[in-house]
């Protein structure tokens, strides 16, 4: 037996945000969204408590695609729209590992729709970034799935007329058991979504909203800048009633299954306001569709926060069950055997 002495004993020094950083160029355009977001994810990772080596990033193509270069744990940049699928595969075989999927808005939603969805209905239990800027910028400026209508870019030069995704509604449809939403421009709210993300157990979907300042700037300026913001954003507080405004005086009722807005300051008081919960599948399901373009008169602000969360098994947890009941009931396998079959011919 080894004794030690208290003056011995040492313990690995505390990770900073330093220590998440790679010695690589970072290579995206002066001004770029992405910038914040990579630095408030190297920021939340040291408080995590999980060490380098059991975290891994995996990108698609596209500029957040980079993303794996730039973050000092394991990683991989993998091929147009198979981040999820590819993370989905990890996860199965080392379930231990925290892996988390960055991805952008032509990534995850276009090539890579059909691997997004499946892996949100199957809940492993992996965090999905997905950067929202409405275009696509690493081939320089064609319209995304994310593109409002009658978007003029080098692929619609005369508007575009696709309908475009509602990021949060498809999560919800998918039956996501965690739905979120933030913005590269406001890290302190940006920082505790990705940890209320990484501390949900099952598959997380966090729509960031990025600026492209080369491609698509100001996209979500409405939403961003301090003279509008109040009014055009309505953050989630689960327990909490809708209020929004420079001046907090206005709210959000439910007229039925309608959110209307109303003016707290003309007869109506706090208490007659809808209180987030973000347990309630149904009302989530309606504030994702508070998706209204803010160009409109009376239009609704666009939430930021959780909107919805729910517990339910995950697919890595249940996959080791199945295994180790197969093992149980029929021992463990012969690969070899298995290969052979049971049918073997003997040529002459």
């Amino acid at each position: 037996m080894q004794l030690f002495y208290m003056s011995e004993v040492t313990t690995a020094p505390a990770l900073t945000a330093k220590d998440f950083a790679t010695d690589q160029e970072v290579r995206w355009c002066p001004g770029c969204g992405d910038y914040s977001i990579l630095a408030q994810v190297q920021k939340v990772m040291p408080t995590l408590g999980i060490p380098k080596e059991n975290i891994v990033i995996v990108s698609g193509i596209g500029c957040s695609s980079r993303f794996p270069y730039y973050m000092n744990t394991y990683g991989m940049h993998s091929i147009h729209g198979r981040a999820t699928a590819i993370a989905s595969g990890l996860k199965a075989a080392r379930p231990e590992l925290s892996v988390w999927v960055v991805t952008g808005d032509g990534d995850s939603l276009s090539i890579g729709g059909n691997h997004t969805i499946h892996l949100l209905r199957r809940n492993f239990d992996i965090n999905i970034l997905m950067f929202n800027n409405q275009i696509y910028g690493l081939t320089k400026g064609q319209y995304s799935p994310t593109s409002e209508q009658k978007k003029i870019t080098k692929s619609t030069p005369m508007g575009s007329i696709d309908h475009p995704f509602n990021p949060l509604a498809l999560a919800m449809g998918a039956d996501a058991t965690f739905v979120a939403r933030s913005m590269d421009r406001d890290p302190k709210h940006l920082q505790e979504m990705l940890l209320r993300s990484q501390q949900h157990k099952g598959a997380s979907f966090l729509e960031i909203y990025q600026n492209c300042n080369i491609f698509n700037d100001g996209a979500f300026e409405v939403f961003t800048e301090k003279s509008s913001k109040a009014d055009e954003t309505l953050f989630l507080t689960h327990g909490e009633p809708l209020v929004f405004g420079a001046n907090k005086d206005k709210g959000v009722k439910l007229d039925g299954f309608n959110p209307v807005i109303v003016d707290l300051n003309e007869g109506h008081s706090k208490d007659d306001l809808w209180v987030h919960n973000e347990k309630d599948f149904y009302k989530a399901q309606i504030l994702v569709r508070m998706f209204d373009d803010p160009r409109i008169a009376g239009h609704l602000p666009r939430p930021f926060g959780v909107f919805y969360e729910t517990e339910r098994a995950c697919y890595e947890d249940v996959l080791q069950l199945q295994i180790d009941e197969a093992i149980g009931t029929k021992g463990v396998g012969n690969l070899d055997k298995l290969l052979r079959g049971n049918e073997v011919w003997e040529i002459i």
